[in-house]
């Protein structure tokens, strides 16, 4: 049943996702599609085909159990999948037309300042990051390690590209805001 439970938030991301990515304002500034693919996308499909069915990984060492599958362990993931999913959602509300999957400027930008931006810069990525956590622990394997390290790679680099462009675009008013907030974990990162 929680396993469905995970399923299903994982699912709900997805659809609101896409869902909402229609009349979003137009970009002024992208990445190419190659950086885009290889540095973003590519890394998420590879976690999520660590998270996949175990019998993938046959007897090999990303299989050897480090979380017990105990009731308790599930719902301590199902909590961090859906609390992560929640914050990736609400987050992404806030952020309206201006929200993009790459890394981009979009006309008439806005910095938005509301909600979990209040404390953390990119609570989206802090979101899916405790949703991959999540899913780590529901596996219990040492593959989810490995699973949640990629993806914090690929959006610890991102994030950075997308400071570099916050501050270029809104100057003072983003290195302010930079200065009082934390980009993933209040008083960690």
């Amino acid at each position: 049943m929680l396993k469905k439970g995970i399923d299903l938030a994982w699912y709900t991301l997805l659809a609101y996702w896409l869902w909402n990515a229609r009349g979003n304002k137009a970009a002024i500034r992208t990445e190419s599609w190659l950086v885009q693919a290889l540095l973003y996308w590519a890394p998420l499909v590879v976690a999520f085909l660590l998270l996949g069915p175990g019998d993938w990984f046959g007897h090999s060492w990303l299989r050897e159990g480090i979380v017990p599958h105990t009731v308790p362990f599930f719902a301590l993931a199902f909590v961090l999948v859906v609390s992560g999913v929640g914050l990736a959602c609400w987050s992404r509300y806030l952020l309206g037309r201006n929200w993009s999957s790459v890394v981009q400027v979009k006309q008439e930008h806005e910095l938005v300042e509301d909600g979990p931006y209040r404390h953390i810069r990119h609570p989206i990525y802090t979101g899916l990051l405790l949703a991959f956590v999540g899913s780590a622990v529901a596996v219990g394997d040492v593959r989810g390690i490995f699973a949640v390290l990629i993806v914090f790679v690929s959006f610890w680099r991102k994030l950075r590209m997308e400071e570099r462009l916050l501050e270029s675009t809104f100057g003072d008013t983003y290195r302010h805001y930079r200065s009082r907030t934390a980009a993933l974990i209040p008083g960690l990162l």
